[in-house]
This record gives C-alpha cells, sequence and structure tokens, in this order.
C-alpha cells in the first residue's frame, strides 16, 4: 500500500492572505467579504506549519502544470507557492454523477486548506483552490456558505444570476449565499482560490434537473 505524501500548505495560504489583505482595503463587496475572511481567520495561519496527505493519483492533477506554468497574467506569487504541491493535493469532487456530462469528476476538483475538516482547523472559514480543466463546464450551483473567488491562472466564463463575463487571472469574484452560478473554461485550466464563509458545511447542489 502507498504511503501518504505530507506536505506544508501554510506558504500557500499565506501568499493568499496578503492579496485578501491589500483587496480587502477596498469599499465595495468583495473587499468587505475578505475583511470578514480576513477577521476569522486563525492566527495559527501564518506561523505554525499544517501539513496535509496528498493523493497524487486524482485525474485532475494533469491539469496541474499547464495551470501553473509562468505566463502573462498568472498571479505568480501565489503560483510559485503551489507548484511543488499542487499535483498531490487531496482534490476531491462531491457531486453526483451527471449523465450530460459524463466525467466531470475527471475534469475538475477542489482542495481545501481551511475549514473544518482541512489541515488549518477553522468551523466557520474555508479557503481552499478549484482547478477545472479546459473546455469544461461546471454547471449552475448554488449553496448557502458566501463565497468569493481570486483567479490565479485562465481565463474563463463566470456567470452569477443570469450576467456573464469572461474574467482574467488577477480577479475576484463574489458569491452572495445561494446564488446560482456557474463556470466554463476556455482552451486552458482554470485554477482559482476560494473563501467560504458562514454555513460553510452545507454541501453545494446543482442548481437545474438532470
Amino acid at each position: 500500500m502507498t504511503q501518504p505524501i505530507t506536505f506544508d500548505v501554510c506558504a500557500a495560504v499565506s501568499a493568499l492572505i496578503a492579496h485578501y489583505r491589500a483587496r480587502s482595503q477596498g469599499d465595495d463587496a468583495v473587499a468587505a467579504e475578505l475583511r470578514s475572511v480576513l477577521s476569522l481567520l486563525p492566527e495559527i495561519v501564518p506561523v505554525q506549519t499544517a501539513d496535509i496527505h496528498g493523493d497524487p493519483g486524482h485525474s485532475v492533477s494533469r491539469f496541474v502544470d499547464d495551470a501553473l506554468a509562468p505566463k502573462l497574467g498568472t498571479v505568480s506569487d501565489v503560483s510559485d507557492a503551489l507548484r511543488p504541491i499542487a499535483a498531490i493535493l487531496p482534490w476531491r469532487f462531491s457531486y453526483a454523477p451527471r449523465a450530460d456530462l459524463p466525467g466531470l469528476e475527471n475534469r475538475m476538483a477542489w482542495a481545501e486548506f481551511v475549514g473544518p475538516e482541512a489541515p488549518i482547523h477553522s468551523d466557520k472559514i474555508g479557503i481552499g483552490v478549484t482547478l477545472i480543466g479546459p473546455h469544461t463546464l461546471y454547471p449552475a450551483h448554488f449553496h448557502p456558505a458566501v463565497e468569493s473567488y481570486f483567479v490565479l491562472s485562465g481565463t474563463a466564463l463566470w456567470t452569477a444570476a443570469g450576467v456573464t463575463r469572461a474574467l482574467p487571472p488577477g480577479s475576484f469574484i463574489l458569491h452572495p449565499e445561494n446564488i446560482v452560478h456557474a463556470m466554463e473554461t476556455y482552451e486552458a485550466p482554470l485554477l482559482a482560490a476560494y473563501t467560504w464563509t458562514g454555513d460553510i458545511v452545507t454541501s453545494s447542489a446543482y442548481a437545474d434537473k438532470h
């Protein structure tokens, strides 16, 4: 039996926190949510090593090299912190299979750094990364958590409440609780950091019948 791989996630989290602090200085809804995120972060985050058991076998890891390759627009400091560990993060996908989107579980996944069951424990906030392969639709879905996204790599179509925008790396997106939203990638994979506040226990659900 293969032994789990252990690695430190704090460098990646600390890099993200620096961006959250900078963006939180604004006066819009994104800034307000990031101020809430920062207020909920455990003090342990920037200073204590947090180990996590990795899984190098998840199929979504095949998109990691492309997502983290140095290129124009990529958020370089977070990418640099993620590059040594991204392929072996504990990627997971929790939705039930869909007949109209076969193999979606092999084309997208997320990994959590901070949260109820994450290496950096918190019952009030979740922080992680979502990776979506090229030419992939993350269908319309919703959740009671308030969610922010910070695009690290890849320009994709982001839809929320019926409005669709193409958003490049460096963009911040806010999804209020229970808003229906979706993402669709072009020829490049999408890597984005997310935060959850509020009800971070209830899982996402698809918004349409299938």
